[in-house]
């Protein structure tokens, strides 16, 4: 007998009734809405720029993320089983797997968008920061001499706004 822990998640038992096989299309379906519905509203407030009100999606995408990627590693395990049994069903379902994944997509350009616009107002901030806590001298050229890179000052960002 093995010492080898069996992790359920990792190597799922396959579907073996044509009832296993539609409850578990309709589970994946179920978390496909759900997180579809999360990613939705998670995507409208951060592009309101409510990216506080967004934070408190975190968690629910993090759990229906996690129930999603359980689900399809069991369906691909079952994959032989379903083509028997729920082939009309493996197109819908790939119809909204398709859906999820542009959902996805467009919420996570959203994102990154933000993250980028957030990140050049605090190095813009900083570097104005940085230019006037720097003595204004000329250098040899005649020139004004730029802030050095030592000379930056630390920048503290509250998160309660």
């Amino acid at each position: 007998m093995s010492n080898i822990p069996h992790d359920p998640i990792m190597s799922p038992a396959p579907v073996k009734t044509a009832a296993e096989a539609d409850a578990l299309i309709a589970q994946v379906m179920g978390v496909m809405a759900e997180l579809a519905d999360v990613v939705q509203q998670e995507t409208a407030l951060v592009r309101a720029g409510r990216v506080s009100a967004a934070s408190r999606f975190a968690e629910p995408k993090g759990d229906l993320s996690r129930r999603y990627v359980a689900g399809t590693i069991r369906l691909k395990a079952s994959k032989p089983q379903l083509a028997h049994v729920a082939r009309d069903r493996l197109a819908t379902l790939q119809q909204r797997h398709e859906s999820l994944r542009m959902l996805l997509q467009t919420n996570l350009t959203v994102l990154a968008t933000a993250h980028a616009v957030s990140e050049g107002i605090v190095r813009g901030v900083s570097n104005e920061m940085g230019r006037r806590s720097t003595p204004q001298t000329y250098g040899a050229s005649g020139r004004a001499n730029a802030p050095t890179r030592g000379s930056g000052v630390p920048l503290a960002v509250s998160r309660t706004l």
